[in-house]
Formats: C-alpha cells, sequence, structure tokens
C-alpha cells in the first residue's frame, strides 16, 4: 500500500515544498495535499511522475511506516543560519541512514554503544574529562575521532548538503548514539564538530535541542576541553608569542588555528590584548574560510571494513540502495566523506574483487 508519510520524506530531502513538487510533477497543489495527507492514493501515473520528480523509486513509496528520530531528540548547530528547508533536508537523512544501519547490523556485529550518562554533570570540562578517563585516553590528544566514536558504538553518517550553514546532528536511537557530520568542513573543522556532538549525546541526552543557545555553549566548551586537554595544552604551550607558534602547534590536537586561539584564551594562557591581534591576524591571513596546513579528512574504519567484507561476496552499495528500495545517490550521500575510494563501484571494480585482509569489527 501507498505510504504518504514517505513521500513526506522524499520531498524534505530533496528540499522542495509542497507547491514546488506539484508544480514540478504536474499535478495540482490540492491533488499533492490529499495524497500527503493520506486522504487519497496516487493513481498509477500520478504516483510515476512524483517518483520520477524526485529520483526515488516507486517501491520506496510502498514500503513500511519508517523510523525517524523524535523532534525533541535531535540536538542542530547554527539553527539561526539554518534554512526550514535546509534542516528539513538534514533532518530526512536520519531515517534513510536508520534503514541502512538496520541493513548492515543484519550482517554484521558492530561495537555496541560505551558511552556515560553526564547530564547530571554540571561542567562541560569535567564532563569531557570524566569520558577520556572512562575511555582510558589520559592526557593524550586523539588521533583519528572518526575511528575512535565508531570503536565506541557511534554511528556516524556523513550529511552532503551542499551548505555550509548545516554543522551537523546527533541523536540517540533507543540505546545507539547516531552522529551527521558536513563533511564539506574541514578536516579540522569536522574532528570539532564530530567532539562537539559527542558533547550533546552524553550531555543532553534527557533534554533535546530545546536547551538552545545554552546546550550549544556547553557542547562547545566539551569539544574544546575533549580535544585539547588543559594539562596537554600547558605542558606544551605554555606561552605564546605570535599566530606562527599556535600555527605549528595545531597539528598536535588536530584543530583550526581559530579553535586552539580561543581555547588558549580561555585558559588565560594568552592574555585578551594578545588574542584580539591573534583573531584581527587571522582574518588578515585568509584563515577564517582557508584552513592553513590543513590535516587530511579522516576517513571511517567501520564502513570500509563493512564495504570490503560485502564486495567478497560481490555486494556494492547499489545493491545495499536496490535492497532498500533506495535512490544509490541517498546511500552514497550518507558515506560521502567518510571514504575516500568510490568503495568498489565502477563498472570495471566489479569484474574482480580486489585483495584485501579484513580485520574483524
Amino acid at each position: 500500500m501507498f505510504n504518504p508519510s514517505r513521500l513526506t520524506l522524499a520531498r524534505h530531502r530533496r528540499g522542495l515544498s509542497s507547491r514546488a513538487l506539484a508544480e514540478k510533477a504536474g499535478i495540482t497543489p490540492v491533488t499533492l495535499s490529499r495524497i500527503e495527507n493520506g486522504k487519497n492514493a496516487p493513481e498509477p501515473d500520478t504516483l510515476y511522475k512524483l517518483a520520477l520528480t524526485l529520483d526515488f523509486p516507486e517501491d520506496f513509496f510502498l514500503g513500511d511506516v519508517y523510523e525517524a528520530p523524535s523532534p525533541d531528540g535531535v540536538s542542530f548547530r547554527s539553527l539561526s543560519a539554518m534554512t526550514a528547508r535546509e534542516r528539513d533536508a538534514s533532518k530526512a537523512a536520519a531515517p534513510l541512514a536508520y534503514m541502512v544501519q538496520d541493513w548492515v547490523d543484519a550482517r554484521f556485529n558492530l561495537p555496541q554503544a560505551d558511552l556515560l550518562d553526564l547530564s547530571a554533570e554540571r561542567d562541560p570540562a569535567a564532563a569531557a574529562r570524566a569520558l577520556r578517563e572512562h575511555w582510558t585516553l589520559g592526557e593524550q590528544p586523539v588521533s583519528h575521532m572518526i575511528k575512535l566514536m565508531e570503536a565506541k558504538g557511534i554511528r556516524i553518517f556523513s550529511l552532503a548538503e551542499e551548505t555550509l550553514n548545516v554543522d551537523g546532528y546527533s541523536c540517540w536511537r533507543d540505546d545507539a548514539p547516531y552522529i551527521f557530520l558536513n563533511t564539506m568542513k574541514s578536516a579540522e573543522r569536522s574532528r570539532f564538530d564530530c567532539a562537539h556532538e559527542l558533547g550533546h549525546l552524553v550531555l543532553h541526552r534527557h533534554g533535546g535541542p530545546g536547551q538552545g543557545k545554552q546546550a550549544e555553549l556547553e557542547a562547545q566548551q566539551f569539544a574544546a576541553s575533549f580535544l585539547m586537554p588543559e594539562a596537554d595544552i600547558r605542558a606544551k604551550l605554555p606561552f605564546i608569542s605570535s599566530l606562527n607558534d599556535i600555527l605549528r602547534a595545531k597539528k598536535r590536537w588536530g584543530v583550526s588555528v581559530s579553535a586552539l586561539a580561543y581555547r588558549l584564551h580561555k585558559l588565560n594562557i594568552i592574555s585578551d590584548w594578545q588574542y584580539r591581534g591573534i583573531v584581527i591576524e587571522i582574518g588578515k591571513r585568509g584563515y577564517r574560510t582557508t584552513e592553513p596546513n590543513g590535516l587530511p579528512r579522516e576517513e571511517s574504519a567501520v564502513w570500509k571494513m563493512v564495504l570490503e567484507d560485502l564486495w567478497r561476496e560481490r555486494l556494492t552499495k547499489r545493491e545495499i540502495a536496490t535492497d532498500l528500495k533506495l535512490p544509490f545517490i541517498e546511500v552514497e550521500k550518507l558515506l560521502f566523506g567518510l571514504l575516500q575510494s568510490p568503495a568498489n563501484e565502477t563498472e570495471t571494480s566489479r569484474t574482480k574483487p580486489p585483495h584485501f585482509t579484513i580485520v574483524g569489527i
């Protein structure tokens, strides 16, 4: 049977209003409204037009009711800069990711969540230290955020939204934590975004985004403390004379020059006067939009192993999409930026499986 909620999901994913979809599909807004509200099932010709316009398989709209995050269970950043269309399109990625994750979970034993509920902790820095201690990280920098998150049972997906207004978001699905990252950002920014969303997962699991600016501030403080532990910062950078000192040091913690400068200021390693001068210099050098001495983008270890193991059985992302009645591009977008290779999707690569060794997950 036709599922109207799936039509709404696909429309949001494509960033279309009801009126825009009706116009593109060549049907009346009233007809589309009655279909989306479940008052009428679409005629075969109408369903064909809608599927073609949205670039979703027709069978997708005949599927079961899908699972989506609760409205209060998603923590978004940069809400002031984000349009409603961008927000809805980004949130619509979560149900599709759930479908992909369920497909994978039925075939692989992935790590279970190993997070703490730190919602009672009032000091985000203390919460970051507690989680570091729980994970036995000590005071050393985190060399690879995505691999660490995956090892601790967090499901990581990418947001290929083609906009810089969406940083990412996080949510809990029962006992499984999810993080969605906009991989258009620099590697340093993505690492900080990942730590920011980790902060939401452990600090605000029960509160949701309704806590507003205060929750965002706490997640920022958590991320700074988690990525740049105070003891390590003070040991390695007890004194700063210029922006060049920060440029040389930022690689150790894998953060942007702006993030490290801000952290040094908050720890009173640099004065207000020094910080103002450094911020001005960062702007003059163009470091707000282009990160100097950029790091290579982090890759997913879990998705690489999963896709390589599937390839041993001649299965690719296209087969996942076909099984789930999803457009291939949607599966591709969820992994875009998490893998540097095309993940065995070319026609030539399908003639012969590559040689590799699979490490157990």
